[in-house]
């Protein structure tokens, strides 16, 4: 019987400015689902401190112990109201906005020389799922220059050092409450659209993964 394929979730918890992180509920809801196509899949989650420290330290522990084959992450974009699926990192590192622990970056990179590195071209897949559940979900080539930018490469990084075989990263928007009259220039998306669709991409990703490991390789 071959070994049971792993899937990690992470997201952030609160920062400056976000007291109440979404990723943090829609992470915890993703790995309680229960259905036919998650039966033979080990689902596990972490959520992350916004700092930058916490992302150095944790994620080389949580993917020593999980031993993913991929990696799917969430962060927040508070003033994008549509969902992002990130194809990209850059290298690139704020040096004015500090993390939850108050640490600015010192340096303006992240690492070596490269401008960027991309997920790869399963994040194209994972758009279309998205969008299949009437989400409004768009491409996008710039993650910031953040802790989700950051957490982004040093996924990268890892997929590239013989780590998980495939990663992604998608921001969500600030949420509405669900129920509620939705007024012009208020949050949109609910949670409960915003799960649906986390699992098609999760559902997608484990496709991929499932792919990867038998194939070894993902085509679109």
């Amino acid at each position: 019987m071959s070994e049971k394929l792993r899937l990690l979730l992470t997201g952030f918890g609160p920062f400056p400015g976000a007291p109440h992180n979404p990723t943090q509920p829609l992470v915890r809801r993703l790995a309680q689902l229960r259905r036919p196509a998650l039966d033979d899949v080990g689902i596990f989650s972490h959520i992350f401190p916004v700092t930058y420290a916490a992302v150095d330290r944790q994620l080389p522990d949580v993917l020593a112990q999980v031993k993913p084959d991929a990696l799917l992450m969430f962060g927040l974009a508070a003033r994008t109201p549509y969902l992002r699926i990130e194809s990209r990192a850059r290298n690139a590192v704020t040096m004015l906005w500090p993390d939850a622990a108050n640490t600015r970056s010192s340096k303006r990179g992240i690492a070596g020389q490269a401008d960027a590195m991309t997920f790869g071209p399963h994040t194209a897949r994972l758009l279309r799922a998205a969008r299949l559940t009437g989400i409004d979900a768009r491409p996008s080539r710039d993650a910031g220059a953040y802790l989700c930018n950051y957490l982004s490469w040093r996924a990268i990084e890892n997929v590239k050092a013989g780590g998980p075989k495939l990663a992604a990263f998608i921001h969500v928007p600030l949420l509405a409450r669900s129920g509620a009259v939705r007024r012009k220039g208020a949050p949109r998306i609910t949670l409960e659209e915003l799960v649906d669709a986390g699992e098609a991409m999760l559902i997608e990703m484990v496709h991929l993964a499932r792919k990867e490991r038998t194939f070894g390789c993902v085509n679109i």
